[in-house]
């Protein structure tokens, strides 16, 4: 199963993510819950670092994605930042609900 943590600062801003585990789903390279989730939490990393210019400290192994929002954000990059990851979040939720068996997401303060 793949275990999302949303970790969240006292104010609801996201200050950490980490995604662990594999689906199961399917055969591997062929699992679509794990190209699934990989697809929108590193492809949300990217943007923030394309798009943005932010760089978050990530941390990348075998089932393992690790990453730190910076804290030394002005406020308008740090909404910009906080738009992409609740826009990942929301799409992880999606995900959830249509594979919960597969993952399970824990968004906490």
């Amino acid at each position: 199963m793949i275990r999302v943590t949303i970790k969240r600062r006292p104010d609801d801003r996201i200050e950490s993510f980490r995604v662990k585990g594999h689906a199961l789903y399917g055969d591997p390279g062929k699992d679509i819950v794990c190209a699934g989730v990989s697809a929108v939490t590193v492809g949300t990393v990217n943007s923030v670092e394309t798009v943005l210019g932010v760089v978050m400290k990530a941390n990348m192994k075998h089932g393992l994605l690790d990453v730190q929002v910076p804290v030394d954000l002005d406020d308008t990059e740090s909404d910009k930042v906080q738009l992409l990851l609740e826009s990942m979040v929301v799409m992880l939720k999606s995900i959830e609900q249509s594979y919960g068996a597969y993952i399970t997401l824990q968004d906490k303060k």
